[in-house]
């Protein structure tokens, strides 16, 4: 299976919003992520997936809590604003997150990536950007974002240093090349697999994810074997049709359960899946 480059993706239009439309597309884009199943290991509207501190209400209400947080980072792009401010808005959404879920992490990496993706949706309607959202952030920020030493004890920062991987911060300086030469091209692929099925494209866009990524919370979790366990299901999944096929479902079910046995949660990948289906909005 093969899916388009970056390159191939432009020249893109983006749709000049205001901030308050960017931070309602933001949490639209968040709680799509959590309205759909199954997704292996993770949480959605039917189980917790291999979650025992969270559930759909808990992420519903998280995103919600962060909308304000995307309009001001939105804001912030719209003013030029660089990497600093940015940062101080994140870390004031995530005080905020972890007050309204009493500590749970629900939506840390959102907040980095669909964060910088809400601040280049706002510097965009200032210009007339041509290109994809994620090269804008690349171009913006990208020289900030790998020059900022990474947080020692984050799980992101273990993992980047045990396994040598770039993670959320090398995606976000390079693009977001797993959005747009995956995740995207994806979400296409399942609409025509299963045409009139959303919630079955965004199935398909997560598997070609969790094929791909080299997932931090996976590699947290369950080093590289998890990973690479993850990454056979996934492509195996997409080898047999992915959701082209009537029982995909149940195939797909089968995968999620086999995640949540060995603890598996690819939630970088679900991070990536919402900030997919947020560029979509304002890319044409």
């Amino acid at each position: 299976m093969t899916f388009p480059l970056l390159a191939e993706l432009s020249p893109i239009t983006v749709k000049h919003c205001d901030p308050a439309l960017i931070g309602r597309h933001a949490v639209r884009a968040l709680i799509l992520e959590v309205e759909t199943w199954p997704k292996p290991g993770l949480v959605s509207h039917i189980d917790n997936g291999a979650h025992a501190d969270m559930d759909a209400a808990l992420l519903r209400r998280s995103a919600r809590t962060l909308e304000p947080f995307f309009i001001a980072l939105a804001e912030a792009g719209a003013t030029d604003m660089g990497m600093d401010h940015l940062r101080q808005i994140g870390m004031e959404a995530e005080k905020t997150m972890r007050d309204a879920t009493v500590g749970v992490n629900t939506h840390r990496g959102a907040i980095f990536g669909l964060g910088l993706l809400a601040a280049a949706a706002g510097l965009a309607a200032t210009c007339d950007w041509q290109a994809p959202l994620g090269a804008l952030v690349a171009q913006r920020w990208g020289h900030d974002i790998l020059n900022r030493t990474p947080e020692h004890d984050s799980h992101g920062g273990i993992v980047a240093r045990r396994y040598q991987v770039g993670g959320a911060r090398a995606e976000a300086a390079a693009g977001m090349p797993s959005v747009y030469d995956i995740a995207r091209p994806a979400l296409a692929e399942g609409r025509r697999l299963a045409m009139g099925d959303e919630e079955a494209a965004r199935v398909h866009a997560c598997m070609a994810l969790i094929a791909v990524v080299d997932d931090s919370n996976l590699l947290y979790r369950a080093g590289p074997e998890g990973l690479n366990f993850a990454r056979d299901k996934a492509r195996a999944f997409l080898a047999d049709g992915g959701v082209g096929r009537a029982n995909w479902r149940w195939d797909a079910k089968a995968i999620h359960e086999a995640f949540v046995a060995r603890n598996l949660s690819p939630g970088g990948c679900a991070d990536l899946l919402a900030m997919a289906l947020f560029t979509e909005v304002f890319e044409s």
